[in-house]
């Protein structure tokens, strides 16, 4: 197979986590005879340092012009003024809307191995394995108006909460696919007891669910459903909700597993293969990136850890190029090395082996090659 991959490293560990995820697929790709060009451009904090924008036109074309894009991270306190016009943020902000990426799957998976490094009891954790999307280009952050302002009687700022039919049905469809590959349960989480965007998701979920007998679709309100991400994990699948409750609960997801370094996501433009299938090629590339974000006060250290990285470039494999067997080894070779005790820093406990973020890289290389 023949491919061209976009690498954005972006700000903080991201270079480095990226290095790591490319150098795992240069080993998949000699051990089953793929060819992938890659190609590079500033993201975010750099970019702005460099050209005054999060991300220039060139960068934007380079990316409209590949197979799959891989993602590191923006932001960093050089670039925090909250007064700021331009901000890191707005590069993958930039992306999402020009790509329509619609729709941002992050997998959470607690592995047997590290249940002692995370909060939750583990009794709480056996099994726990679900997906949450959240929908990408509506809601909060992109709603109009979005402006401050101030009056005789102070400072004031709004923020839009927008959504349309078409934007539900469309994210929620994916849910619903999603739950039919896996364990056909569907949580649709809303806050409709206060919010009209909210009654109007329920509804448009409850009758895209009818397209859908197969799966047993539950409508939670987010609140709840925080609790029991914690309480009770175990009872999710797939969870499907909108922008803003999905970026902050997939964030209080990422805890349970012991560690923001150990999570991957997609951010899809278009409904997923079915398993086993190979995607049409053509048209725009769908995103992968880990969800630990820049981390600045690690950054250059050679301790973060790329394991979200690397399963981010798994999931460009399975769900970008329908190469579902190279996705699983890569897979693998994280439960490999986890089961033998193989650590980074932030997921060590005392005695364990801990090693840096290009050991740790060289040694998920060798496992695929």
């Amino acid at each position: 197979m023949h491919a061209r991959i976009a690498v954005l490293g972006g700000d903080g560990i991201g270079p480095e986590v990226t290095v790591e995820a490319v150098k795992v697929m240069d080993a998949i790709a000699r051990r089953h005879g793929h060819d992938f060009k890659y190609v590079t451009a500033p993201v975010g904090g750099n970019s702005i340092d460099k050209f005054g924008t999060a991300l220039n036109d060139d960068a934007m074309n380079l990316v409209l012009g590949s197979d799959a894009v891989l993602f590191g991270a923006v932001g960093g306190p050089k670039w925090d003024d909250p007064k700021a016009k331009v901000r890191p943020e707005q590069g993958i902000l930039r992306l999402r809307r020009e790509l329509g990426l619609f729709a941002n799957l992050r997998p959470v998976k607690v592995y047997p191995q590290l249940v002692d490094s995370s909060p939750i009891k583990p009794e709480r954790l056996k099994g726990v394995d679900f997906i949450i999307i959240r929908e990408l280009t509506g809601g909060l952050y992109f709603g109009k108006p979005k402006k401050r302002w101030t009056t005789t009687r102070g400072r004031r700022a709004v923020d839009t909460l927008l959504y349309t039919e078409q934007e539900i049905s469309r994210v929620v469809r994916v849910g619903f696919e999603l739950a039919r590959a896996r364990r056909k349960k569907l949580h649709s989480l809303d806050k409709m007891n206060v919010m009209e965007t909210s009654r109007l998701w329920r509804e448009v979920a409850t009758e895209v669910g009818q397209e859908y007998p197969d799966v047993q679709l539950v409508h939670m309100l987010a609140d709840n459903a925080a609790m029991q991400i914690v309480n009770n994990p175990g009872v999710f699948d797939v969870i499907v909700t909108e922008n803003t409750f999905g970026d902050i609960l997939s964030d209080e997801a990422a805890v349970i597993g012991g560690s923001m370094g150990m999570l991957p996501s997609a951010s899809l433009s278009s409904l997923p293969p079915a398993n086993g299938k190979r995607p049409r090629r053509g048209g725009k590339p769908a995103l992968y990136e880990p969800i630990h974000g820049s981390a600045p006060d690690i950054a250059g250290k050679g301790i973060a850890n790329p394991i979200a990285a690397i399963l981010s470039a798994a999931m460009l494999m399975r769900w970008s190029f329908g190469l579902h067997e190279e996705a699983d080894e890569i897979e693998k070779a994280v439960e490999g090395v986890l089961a033998e005790g193989y650590r980074t820093r932030d997921i060590a406990k005392q005695g364990e082996r801990v090693m840096g973020t290009k050991q740790m890289g060289d040694l998920l290389a060798g496992r695929v090659t």
